[in-house]
């Protein structure tokens, strides 16, 4: 028997694929009212005089197309999220060895040329100052 819920979930895909079976059936002969599959078979079943355990097995195959698909696409969106969480961590980790690097390095030159780094540290702070002080004298 087919399931009422996966059939609703699936009605719009599922009323095209019965239209092309059936091409007599009208949008009123397809109406899914209150999940009523019973009532659905035998309009079906009346219009085109189809067996009704053809119907229901066309039904239930269309159905578990459905699901196979939704399925299908949760499967290739969770294989396109583990890529692109993959993809970051590696971005993340050339980043952090670039800044790392670089950070030793700085160290380095501290340490190599104490009095260079102390004369720059304060001619850039000086130069922050005179910006500092010009910019709030215009205010």
């Amino acid at each position: 028997m087919v399931n009422a819920q996966a059939l609703q979930g699936q009605w719009n895909q599922i009323r095209g694929e019965l239209k092309k079976k059936w091409g007599q059936l009208t949008d009123d002969d397809l109406r899914f009212n209150n999940g009523n599959i019973d009532q659905l078979v035998g309009k079906i079943q009346q219009r085109t005089g189809e067996a009704r355990e053809a119907i229901e097995q066309f039904l239930t195959d269309a159905t578990s197309q459905g699901a196979s698909a939704i399925s299908q696409a949760a499967g290739q969106v969770g294989q396109y999220a583990r890529y692109a969480g993959d993809q970051m961590r590696e971005g993340y980790n050339r980043i952090s060895d670039q800044f790392g690097r670089g950070y030793e390095y700085s160290q380095d030159m501290i340490r190599d040329n104490p009095g260079r780094s102390i004369a720059t540290a304060f001619g850039v702070g000086v130069l922050l100052g005179v910006v500092v002080g010009m910019a709030l004298r215009s205010r």
